[in-house]
């Protein structure tokens, strides 16, 4: 599948992990032993590894070495640098590259004789085997394939978020940045030629989207190159570095931008706006092109990983708004709200509760990460030894997007990253953080994505990919974890979790609008406004976000609410038995699962529970 259209994890969400099929291969569970089902160390225990199970290792050792490869930008964000001076190929040749890969890998895993393995690797090649395969199916779309255009993520912000992830330690990795940035040319030709491919198959992002997309373009091409996004690199140089030879690296590295970077983008931005727009329809959802349908069944069933149609998850999301309108009700009568929801809304959007500044907004998210971490203890058994950060995002995204997450390198080297929208301090209330950051960092995307890395006796594979509907369910379900603790110790913090809730709740209503049941743009912005309640010009980011990523933001609460389903089924069965703590670390210790596999797992752990207990 093309790189700039693969589905990534997105919390409110941004770039952290390679999501579902449409990443690197498989996830897989893990055997676990000790209280925690904390994962053996590597090598440890256990007989030796038959010949299939070597043969299955193998062939998952190559699949990974392989799809580094072809998309070196995945490798950057998994922190293998071999090939950060590259970028992947795109186009017909290099989907036939991907595709013979695709359906070699599954032959050789296919000859493996799931008998001859242990439990582990059973699933491993189970999973494997599912995940390439649906990697075919989607693969066959080529207009959606090649309608490359996100409102968050493409082609068009695609050098700007990898060079913020590119290290410039040595001087061969200052020359693999010169070396990606000489390419960028080659690359935006490439993306351009997909985009006018799927313009000819009746594939055109809808005009909102597009527009966001000129607005993005516009905010790096006319930006300040020694202040812009591109020359993140040279300001980051080692402080050992002499000043004259750090002034030459800046020099040479403001040249590619203005050689290589901006003339690519201004190209991309022409295409844009004088052979796309003009084609453009008013409304993205995925009925109005040929075999819509068909894609978007195809993408539930990736971002879900679940066979549940669009109308259940539709009736889902109606339903739990009706319940957390309820809870609305409840505080607003302990706040002394007499009032509706609309109403109290106003009521709580005085000035006293924004950020009186960017800085002030960036210290609050600090502040209340602190505030989090120490409540860690008393929810898990076993933690992640990996640290996080805060950081503000580009500029050039603008006020309406998102926050997001990006992991750390497998290999440990570095922190993952909240990526907080500064800019938004003055649309997003102080009570909106708690809930926001506890998903963002910890209990959520961080504690989960840092301990999957550290499973250290697991492939590479399955510690450096993601499912949507694990990864993000769990940091909504950390967002309720936090709330049934009472981190959430004042009023408005509480709304802003109903809130929080409420918009993910809302997400499966009008996603599903929009791409099975024929919903306007407009139909789906009232629904956000009316039910959620967050500024209109984040409401409207929204959705066109899921105008360009459909289903995507279907696995939020689909993954949350199953979560909360098995935890209900281990209450029952352990009664007073039942530690949630040891619960939180079975879910998170098998690394991310489609949700199916991870109830066999938490099944397994019950009765792993009760035999313990009754020994």
């Amino acid at each position: 599948m093309n790189p700039s259209k693969r589905q990534f994890l997105r919390c409110s969400c941004g770039l952290s992990l390679l999501g579902g099929v449409a990443g690197i291969g498989a996830l897989s569970g893990c055997a676990a032993t000790g209280p925690g089902m904390a994962p053996r160390a590597a090598g440890a225990g256990g007989p030796p590894p038959g010949p299939q199970a070597r043969t299955l290792h193998d062939i998952f050792a190559r699949h990974w070495e392989a799809q580094a490869r072809l998309a070196p930008e995945w490798g950057t964000y998994r922190g293998d640098h071999r090939f950060g001076g590259e970028l992947a190929q795109v186009g017909p040749e290099a989907e036939a590259r991907r595709r013979s890969l695709t359906e070699g890998f599954l032959q050789e895993a296919r000859a493996v004789n799931p008998d001859a393995l242990d439990a582990r690797d059973r699933l491993s090649r189970e999973m494997f085997l599912q995940n390439l395969q649906q990697q075919l199916d989607l693969s066959r779309f080529e207009g959606y394939r090649s309608m490359n255009l996100g409102a968050l993520r493409g082609p068009h912000t695609l050098m700007s978020g990898l060079l913020q992830q590119q290290p410039v330690d040595t001087a061969e990795q200052r020359e693999q940045v010169l070396a990606r940035l000489a390419q960028h040319p080659r690359r935006i030709d490439q993306e351009i030629a997909q985009l006018l491919q799927a313009q000819q198959l009746g594939w055109v992002s809808a005009r909102p989207v597009l527009e966001r997309v000129l607005a993005q373009l516009d905010g790096q091409i006319r930006a300040d190159v020694v202040r812009g996004p591109f020359m993140d690199p040279w300001r980051r140089l080692p402080k050992g570095v002499p000043e004259a030879e750090a002034a030459r690296w800046q020099e040479r590295g403001e040249a590619a931008v203005r050689r290589d970077v901006i003339p690519a983008l201004q190209k991309l931005r022409d295409t844009v706006a004088r052979q796309l727009m003009p084609r453009a329809p008013d409304a993205g959802g995925l009925l109005r092109y040929p075999g819509g349908d068909a894609v978007y069944a195809a993408l539930v069933r990736q971002q879900t990983t679940t066979n549940k149609t669009p109308q259940e998850l539709h009736d889902t999301g109606r339903a739990q708004l009706e319940q957390l309108h309820g809870e609305f009700a409840k505080l607003r009568e302990r706040m002394g709200l007499r009032m509706g929801f609309s109403d109290a809304l106003k009521a709580l959007s005085s000035p006293e509760h924004f950020f009186s500044s960017p800085q002030a907004m960036l210290e609050g998210y600090r502040a209340t990460a602190k505030e989090l971490d120490p409540w860690m203890p008393r929810l898990f058994v076993e933690l992640p030894r990996t640290s996080y950060g805060i950081r503000p995002m580009a500029e050039h995204l603008g006020p309406g997007a998102a926050d997001n997450y990006t992991g750390p390198p497998l290999d440990g080297s570095g922190p993952g990253w909240y990526n907080a929208n500064v800019l938004a301090y003055q649309r997003r209330q102080k009570w909106a953080l708690p809930s926001l950051v506890a998903h963002e960092t910890v209990p959520g995307h961080h504690l989960q994505i840092a301990r999957a890395r550290e499973l250290g006796d697991l492939p590479a594979f399955r510690r450096g990919g993601g499912y949507t509907a694990f990864s993000e369910g769990w940091g909504l379900y950390a967002e309720r974890l936090m709330d049934e603790v009472g981190f959430y110790d004042t009023p408005q913090a509480r709304w802003g979790f109903l809130q929080a809730q409420a918009f993910r709740a809302a997400r499966l209503v009008v996603d599903t609008g929009i791409h099975a049941l024929g919903w306007s743009r407009q139909q789906a912005i009232d629904v956000m406004n009316e039910r959620v309640g967050e500024n209109p010009i984040f409401m409207t980011a929204e959705v066109d976000r899921y105008i360009s990523t459909p289903a995507q933001a279907l696995a939020y609460m689909t993954g949350q609410l199953h979560i909360l389903d098995e935890r209900e089924r281990a209450r029952q069965a352990l009664g007073g038995r039942f530690d949630l703590r040891r619960f939180n670390n079975a879910v998170i210790d098998h690394g991310a699962l489609p949700l199916d596999v991870l109830s066999a797992q938490l099944r397994d752990w019950t009765q792993q529970e009760l035999n313990v207990r009754r020994a």
